[in-house]
């Protein structure tokens, strides 16, 4: 051990004592110490360097990664180019992303740039030169540069002991285009890393050499230093956790990134601050980049000074563990999901579309004549190969069916059902083919008589998990007689069991006209064994069980394992989406079938990765913006809460912003169920509850995406089932959960493309002990406040109503519940709270 100078212990000790050390002091071995964290520096001959970085874990401090302290500052003369300079091929050799997918062609080529490859500029790397002990908690380090000044003042976090806040400043010494990245607080070697991710956009357990299979998909950490932009950053926080359980993670201050609707209009491609894995040099290291180089805040004149704040965060614990802190502590999730309040009830909403849905002129219902039959789907108007505004299309049978039953309404089970049940008969191939058993497409084109997939001629074994094992699926539980689904889900399976790989896996997609296997670059890391359980549970053949669990095991491994997941949106190229999500919700049904622990285990590490799907900044509040004409609260219109119909550099995310399709909001509840973490409910309450800025008023059907606000279906007239689906699954979670299972009525399948709901209504509940079927009625009951969401169930008997009241709500609410005999119930409920109101025959 070495001896310190006796000036230095002097320092040191008059810090100690005094709390301060005068501002033109000097010392050569600056420190930040406290019960959690050990950050010592010492002059070396390039600087002040780091030599020690430690955190406590239990009774004995470990070393973190490589001890680093070293600072890059970008400067460039001139705006570097916005145009791509390197092109970049798939792992068949092929140039990616490829000509027919222009949605994201203009995404790829601002991510290729040579800012976001993080090639701009002149990189200037230095060690501070000076440093100040000003006080014991307080270090002050600054550096010149030929073309600027920066200070950096490092304090230990009062509050969280395990943080580190850095205040850094630039003042230019000429004009030009400035980027001043966090110093490097320490690089995590590639064999001593176990995890990294930049939420939102990746996350691995290694690096992938295929740039393009690792920037557009997160399948691996890439190998390059690229710099990510907030806009899909769903927490600002990149990460790198090692291998003896610790995550270190850099966290910009709140109000430094992007606001997506800064007072008046969307900014949601605004980029403030960039976000990577790697500092400069390719060292695994969390980096930040403020401002980013070209960008309008990156433009400064001489002595034009600009400053910023940040934080490191060292966690003794995994990568979730970090982003709680990430999201709970320094970004104010649970406060943000106390703002939400609801002006319409989510009832309500399942009511008003139940009528959306019946009228034809609002849901654009058709009716089409193919090949004998009258077959019914919704008008399409998106974009599909080959349509020619003709496009039709069914989305969620599941709700469908029972939306009809718990309604009783003809109009649905005439006019409806049928022709949406000839449409499912008519979209699979049953001819002896290579296809048999399979959908021809999602979409029929009624000018040109025939089924077509979104994005191609292909078929996708997934496609047919979707549109035919979970459609006829769900249609099964409420017609279980109908032997001529039965044998449509059989040719489904047995088609399955055919293209099943031996070790479990399935190909992407085949070419419709060669039978060849398509997307080689890709993995089909989807839950297409799903289609699997539908089979056993309707058909009760063991071997569909089997295969289906050698489908899980292969995605267990190679998704699961390694945070890499395959979406299901083909004019996106796949990029990861809300099947990610939908894969746990899979796991969590084999395990309710299998009792094997391993699922149950992949489901919760699925949700947690889906955590990172769901948007947790910025700190939604009572600002006032206006909103189309109309003064809106920030929070009313606050992208926290809602996830992403697809994320990453290529994903809708980045120009759209998130999704109102919440329909992973009941798995969430379960998972919170399993596993106690509050960030499940948190996210699931925040992203369904107070959405009314994003619902039609006139339809009660919410938009798509969050950039259309409150403009309804537009062109997606079909989501409204999935609407009523995923509420539907969300109330029914929230009930069993807040009831601690004396409310729990059986789920079905999952529907098919957008996430992880279920459907419910085929089969009795139970309601207190009392079986009970589940019914909508809009006029039997009366609920005067908008914050209680209730669900009816009708004794089997008929000779009861249950009303389970919900308190969706972090706050408590009292309501006036009036029968339809004018009977009054008046009720207080707790924040989240559950009641269960008993109404009597004569009161019905």
């Amino acid at each position: 051990m070495k001896i310190r100078s006796l000036t230095a212990v002097y320092l040191l000790t008059a810090c100690t004592l005094f709390g301060a050390i005068s501002v033109n002091a000097q010392t050569t071995s600056p420190h930040l110490t406290n019960g959690r964290i050990r950050l010592v520096w010492a002059k070396t001959a390039r600087g002040f360097e780091e030599k020690q970085l430690q955190i406590r874990k239990g009774d004995r401090w470990q070393n973190v990664g490589i001890p680093s302290g070293e600072t890059t500052l970008l400067y460039a003369a001139e705006k570097p180019n916005e145009k791509p300079d390197t092109t970049f091929k798939d792992r068949t050799g092929t140039v990616f992303p490829g000509e027919k997918y222009h949605y994201q062609q203009v995404q790829w080529a601002e991510s290729t740039n040579p800012v976001s490859l993080n090639t701009a500029g002149k990189a200037i790397h230095f060690f501070p030169q000076k440093a100040e002990q000003r006080t014991k908690n307080t270090v002050v380090f600054s550096q010149e540069t030929d073309v600027a000044t920066i200070v950096s003042e490092w304090t230990l976090d009062p509050t969280f002991a395990s943080d580190i806040i850095v205040n850094q400043t630039i003042t230019p010494k000429k004009a030009g285009y400035f980027s001043l990245a966090s110093p490097t607080l320490a690089t995590i070697s590639t064999q001593d890393m176990s995890w990294a991710t930049v939420p939102g956009y990746f996350q691995g357990n290694k690096i992938q050499p295929n740039f393009a299979l690792a920037y557009a998909y997160g399948h691996g950490i890439p190998s390059l230093p690229v710099i990510y932009r907030e806009r899909c950053a769903s927490t600002l926080s990149p990460m790198v956790s090692t291998k003896n359980g610790v995550t270190l993670s850099v966290i910009p201050e709140p109000g430094l990134a992007r606001d997506p609707w800064a007072t008046d209009k969307i900014t949601q491609t605004d980029w403030n601050v960039g976000l990577s894995h790697m500092n400069r040099k390719a060292q695994l290291s969390p980096t930040l980049y403020y401002p980013v180089l070209g960008e309008p805040k990156s433009r400064l004149q001489s002595g034009e000074s600009i400053s910023y704040s940040f934080r490191y965060s060292l966690t003794d614990g995994d990568w979730f563990k970090a982003l709680n802190h990430a999201v709970y502590d320094i970004y104010q999730f649970k406060e943000s999901v106390a703002l939400r309040q609801s002006k319409q009830s989510l009832t309500d909403r399942i009511t008003k579309m139940h009528h959306y849905l019946t009228d034809p002129k609002t849901s654009l219902w058709n009716i089409e004549e193919f090949d004998g039959k009258k077959i019914g789907a919704q008008s399409y108007l998106g974009g599909v190969v080959g349509s020619n505004k003709d496009a039709m299309k069914n989305s969620d049978y599941g709700a469908m069916w029972m939306l009809a039953t718990a309604t009783s309404d003809s109009l649905l089970t005439k006019n409806v059902l049928p022709y949406a049940e000839n449409f499912k008969l008519a979209q699979q191939e049953t001819g002896n083919s290579f296809f048999k058993g399979a959908p021809e497409g999602q979409y029929y084109l009624a000018k040109a008589h025939k089924f077509v997939e979104e994005w191609g001629e292909v078929v996708e074994p997934i496609g047919l998990t979707y549109y035919t094992m979970l459609d006829i699926g769900n249609m099964l539980l409420f017609e279980p007689a109908n032997t001529e689904l039965k044998e449509r889900l059989r040719l489904g399976a047995d088609r399955l069991l055919t293209w099943q790989k031996p070790d479990g896996h399935w190909a992407v997609a085949y070419d419709r006209h060669s039978e060849q296997e398509i997307f080689n670059d890709i993995q089909d890391l989807r839950p297409t064994f799903y289609g699997l359980i539908v089979a056993y549970r309707v058909l009760n053949d063991p071997k569909y069980l089997a295969a289906a669990r050698k489908g899980a095991d292969w995605l267990i491994k190679n998704a699961v394992e390694t945070g890499s997941f395959l979406g299901v949106c083909g004019d996106a190229r796949y990029a990861p989406d809300f099947a990610t999500g939908q894969s746990a919700q899979a796991f969590l049904d084999l395990y309710d079938l299998t009792s094997d622990a391993r699922y149950k285990e992949a489901a919760i590490t699925a949700a947690k990765i889906y955590t990172t799907s769901i948007y947790t900044h910025p700190i939604a509040s009572h600002q006032l913006k206006t909103v189309n004409g109309m003064q809106r609260e920030d929070w009313e219109i606050s992208q926290t809460g809602l996830s992403f119909e697809h994320g990453g550099i290529f994903g809708s995310a980045t120009r759209h912003g998130p999704i109102q399709l919440c329909s992973h909001a009941g798995l969430f509840i379960r998972m919170y169920g399993l596993t106690r973490e509050p960030i499940f409910a948190d996210m699931a309450r925040s992203g369904a509850i107070g959405r009314d800025a994003f619902v039609d008023p006139k339809t009660s059907v919410a938009s798509y995406y969050w950039q259309a606000m409150n403009k309804g279906s537009g062109p997606y007239p079909h989501h409204a089932w999935w609407q009523i689906g995923w509420l539907t699954d969300y109330l029914m979670a929230e009930a069993e959960l807040r009831s601690g299972g004396k409310v729990t009525f059986p789920r079905g399948f999952v529907t098919p493309k957008v996430g992880p709901h279920q459907t419910y209504g085929f089969a009795p509940g139970t309601v207190n002990g009392e079986k009970a079927n589940l019914v909508i009625d809009e006029n039997a009951v009366q609920i005067n406040n908008p914050s209680i969401d209730y669900l009816l169930a009708k004794s089997v008997n008929g000779r009861k109503l249950f009303v389970i009241l919900l308190n969706n709500r972090a706050q408590s609410s009292d309501c006036q519940l009036t029968t339809k005999s004018k009977k009054a119930i008046s009720k207080q409920l707790p924040a989240f709270g559950i009641d269960v109101v008993t109404i009597k025959d004569n009161d019905l």
